[in-house]
């Protein structure tokens, strides 16, 4: 089975502790999110990191505080994962919530061909769950990894994750579930 994970947004703002709009959850799920995408390298397996990169003047800025501005420490992905930028996976830039928003992501998705995407990373309630839904309605088979998935809000996070199964079908396991299955 050809599979490709999605790291969604895994960035100092997001993650580190000193980030603008950094989340206790988001540190939380950094051992699955690495865990994952040593998995993917180690088996040959494509990653494509899908990260908020800002111009300064960004309208998002006006609902959000000002975070992942280009050329930034904050728009840097995590220091986690820093090591497997040079030798492996796909780098896109992303100025909205979606990764398929003015990204090349449609295109690397037609060129490997996958049977499954996998998704983790943040937020679950905006970019996570923007993501999944442009892919399900590109027809995909979507599984979303939800202990690799975190969000600034609880409700919204729970709620996330029932709207992307439910209303976009994707598959959401844990882990240990997916573990199983692989």
């Amino acid at each position: 089975m050809r599979r490709i994970l999605v790291v969604v947004d895994m960035l100092n703002d997001f993650v580190h502790s000193d980030g603008t709009l950094n989340f206790e959850e988001a540190r939380k799920i950094v051992p699955n999110v690495t865990a994952l995408v040593d998995e993917y390298r180690e088996n040959g397996q494509e990653v494509v990191y899908a990260c908020d990169n800002h111009l300064e003047n960004d309208l998002e800025f006006e609902r959000f505080e000002s975070h992942a501005v280009r050329g930034t420490w904050g728009g840097m992905i995590i220091e986690e994962l820093e090591m497997h930028l040079e030798r492996h996976g796909y780098m896109l830039y992303k100025s909205r919530y979606s990764a398929f928003y003015d990204t090349k992501l449609d295109h690397i998705l037609d060129m490997l061909k996958p049977d499954l995407v996998e998704v983790c990373g943040v937020c679950t309630s905006i970019c996570v769950m923007d993501t999944v839904g442009g892919l399900a309605n590109r027809d995909y088979k979507v599984r979303v990894v939800k202990d690799a998935v975190a969000d600034f809000d609880p409700e919204m996070h729970e709620m996330a994750l029932k709207r992307m199964a439910l209303l976009y079908g994707a598959e959401v396991w844990d882990s240990k579930e997916r573990k199983e299955f692989v």
